[in-house]
């Protein structure tokens, strides 16, 4: 029973989302280690993903994680290498990383990407505001899915 309600609710919020244009941060939900139901009912671009995670100043990706991309130097190694990551999680896992990685991993230094309560020490100009906008998640999560070497 708990199962079918559990489906007829994400299947609820997936049909809000395509209506909506964008879930806000205090709005995402994460079934298990999942967020099912992408941000925004533009899909998300693989080519412009690979520009948000490639971002020096923005995502910052490269800071903590390699990445396939050669020519791209001082990639980072504290967090997981990113090559084939598309084959070790699904897009609704992928996603739930780049919103908040510590609900799947509460001992990660990987800041929330889209989460902005409960956090401390923000600087005042970025309080209230996700570190990436519901697209560029999207985006990051279609670029992420395509890395399967």
């Amino acid at each position: 029973m708990r199962t079918v309600r559990l489906v007829l609710a994400v299947s609820m919020l997936a049909v809000l989302a395509a209506a909506a244009s964008e879930v806000s941060p205090d709005a995402v939900v994460v079934v298990g280690d999942t967020i099912p139901v992408p941000l925004t009912a533009t899909p998300g671009d693989a080519v412009r993903g690979r520009a948000v995670v490639l971002d020096r100043a923005n995502g910052n990706c490269l800071i903590c994680h390699k990445v396939p991309e050669p020519a791209e130097p001082f990639q980072g190694d504290i967090g997981p290498d990113l090559r084939g990551v598309g084959l070790r999680l699904n897009a609704a896992e992928l996603r739930l990383r780049l919103v908040d990685a510590s609900r799947s991993n509460p001992a990660t230094v990987m800041p929330p990407y889209y989460r902005i309560s409960g956090l401390t020490r923000v600087d005042a100009r970025y309080r209230g505001k996700p570190a990436l906008n519901a697209q560029e998640i999207e985006d990051a999560v279609a670029y992420l899915a395509t890395l399967r070497d």
